[in-house]
């Protein structure tokens, strides 16, 4: 699993590197590729290893196509997924339209959320840290998932 967050650049050509813990996981699980998705609602490029990618491929395929919204997330998802493979230095390259999406500039925060990767805009990250939450909802979610504050 990801966790923890990581203030990292995007270098000039559009390569990240990925933080080394990070790496470390993806090298225990023989994974030197990462699906890059920009994921509308959140302003935020998530990276999910390929095996974690396929699994979402395989639930998508298993719904079938009868549902109208459905084939539309399932059409707009896999037009905005490119692979991106992990370089001998660690690095992964965003193509300029993943960039574009997600306000990409050079000051990035890498966040580990569970199964995937996030990568977010320093100023962006900020601002979705800095939102009032309400602490009674908040925990009450914790404790739906069993977390006890």
């Amino acid at each position: 699993m990801f966790r923890g967050s990581f203030e990292h650049a995007i270098d000039d050509k559009g390569r990240l590197s990925i933080p080394a813990r990070y790496r470390e996981i993806l090298k225990r699980r023989r994974e030197r590729e990462l699906v890059l998705v920009d994921l509308l609602f959140d302003t935020c490029i998530a990276a999910y290893p390929i095996k974690a990618w396929q699994q979402i491929e395989h639930n998508l395929l298993s719904r079938g196509n009868s549902d109208k919204k459905f084939r539309e997330y399932a059409r707009l998802i896999s037009a905005r997924a490119v692979e991106s493979s992990i370089d001998s230095q660690g690095r992964i390259l965003i193509p300029p339209q993943l960039r574009e999406a997600a306000h990409l500039r050079r000051d990035v925060v890498i966040v580990g959320v569970l199964d995937k990767i996030e990568i977010w805009s320093r100023e962006r990250w900020a601002q979705f840290s800095a939102q009032e939450r309400d602490p009674e909802d908040y925990a009450a979610k914790l404790a739906d998932l069993g977390i006890r504050v």
